[in-house]
């Protein structure tokens, strides 16, 4: 009875979609081989990754738990969804050239499936596989990498920047900070001044010799001066006030006045968004690769489906030698774009291309290449 029961829940399932047996299989086959070779591309990195940091986690003293829930517990996701494009071309080409090699392909071209038809169940998986992947990057990879980046501070001795030096930032509408010296560890800043401008002129004044952000307050943006004086001009007439400490809401955070490597890894994408908007806002330079890295997100996952086609396309012919001249030309492709990926967001940063048109040049590039591979498959 239970089989039967599962059997019309199955049929249920593939009419609801409009799937039939054959597009069950091939998803079967693609999402099978994607979650197999992420499983063996990434056993051997974390080999080689633990060889190399074998060293380094011993001296450093780096307990077992840490090591694995720690580093390698976020280790794999951040890697597989970096690698995700690799993984998807990999999946299609290994299975679809065996499909073609046992001559199953032409027999569904020869039923009178036409090659667009036989790709949608390819896009479904596609379509499922970039979901996932743009879940995991945009709100469940950012918390790993706080945790791995602690780890490799504490165990790697890769020291994160913690301190700036002479930062101005507008906190507010006419309202400009300037700290000379600040500490993340203690939250703590020397050499601070807050003007206040209203019409372009200056209205208020103030120095501190110390401001002290406050961690355990309920409400954001709360600081101490410390040995403060604030300078209030009114026309011709000064009035100046002074203590030894005052609270004050500025609107600034830590995290805006120290930048780390990699900083922006650990920020979800509606943090991102937030930050970016906030720090255009103040008139800061420093955004281009928070905003690459929001739209990287985005244009990764869209890639399953470009390489997906090219990968079809590329393997669904039978050939004599086997699956490695496709299965060559797929990883020539797929580390080709992973390249050209990297170098366009570097070339974002330090060119100041668009980061939307750095993001995204991989995608505008291999969707003609797609194409040109789709025209030459096989129908």
């Amino acid at each position: 009875m239970k089989k039967i029961t599962t059997r019309l829940n199955k049929a249920a399932i593939r009419r609801l979609l409009g799937l039939k047996r054959l597009d069950q299989y091939i998803i079967v086959k693609f999402i099978g081989t994607y979650i197999f070779s992420i499983i063996l591309i990434i056993s051997i990195a974390i080999v080689f990754d633990f060889n190399e940091n074998l060293a380094k986690f011993s001296t450093y003293n780096a307990p077992w738990r840490a090591i694995i829930f720690d580093y390698y517990a976020n280790f794999v996701p951040y890697f597989a969804c970096l690698f995700s494009p690799l993984f998807v071309f990999i999946a299609v080409i290994f299975f679809t050239s065996k499909l073609a090699s046992n001559s199953e392909v032409i027999a569904m071209l020869a039923c009178g499936t036409s090659f667009k038809r036989l790709l949608m169940p390819y896009m479904l998986s596609a379509a499922l596989i970039a979901a996932v992947n743009y879940y995991l990057a945009a709100y469940i990879i950012p918390h790993g990498n706080i945790i791995k980046q602690n780890f490799e501070t504490l165990y790697k001795n890769k020291k994160k920047n913690t301190s700036a030096q002479n930062v101005q930032l507008q906190v507010g509408p006419g309202i400009i900070a300037f700290i000379q010296q600040y500490d993340n560890l203690t939250k703590r800043g020397y050499g601070f001044t807050l003007d206040k401008f209203e019409q372009k002129k200056l209205v208020s004044h103030m120095t501190a010799n110390v401001v002290q952000y406050d961690t355990i307050s309920d409400s954001r943006y709360h600081w101490k001066a410390l040995n403060y004086k604030i300078r209030t001009l009114r026309g011709l007439r000064e009035h100046i006030k002074s203590g030894t400490e005052i609270d004050t809401m500025i609107m600034m955070e830590p995290m805006d006045l120290v930048f780390s490597k990699g900083q922006q890894e650990t920020f979800t994408s509606p943090e991102l968004k937030r930050y970016i908007s906030k720090q255009q806002e103040r008139g800061s330079v420093n955004v281009v690769q928070y905003e690459v890295e929001y739209h990287k997100r985005i244009a990764t996952s869209f890639a399953s489906f470009i390489l997906t086609i090219i990968g079809a396309s590329l393997s669904a012919r039978k050939r004599k030698g086997g699956m490695g001249l496709a299965l060559g030309i797929g990883l020539a492709l797929s580390f080709t774009y992973i390249l050209l990926q990297t170098v366009s967001a570097t070339f974002a940063i330090q060119a100041n291309t668009p980061p939307m048109l750095a993001a995204w040049l991989p995608n505008i590039i291999y969707v003609f290449i797609a194409y040109f591979c789709y025209r030459q498959a096989p129908n």
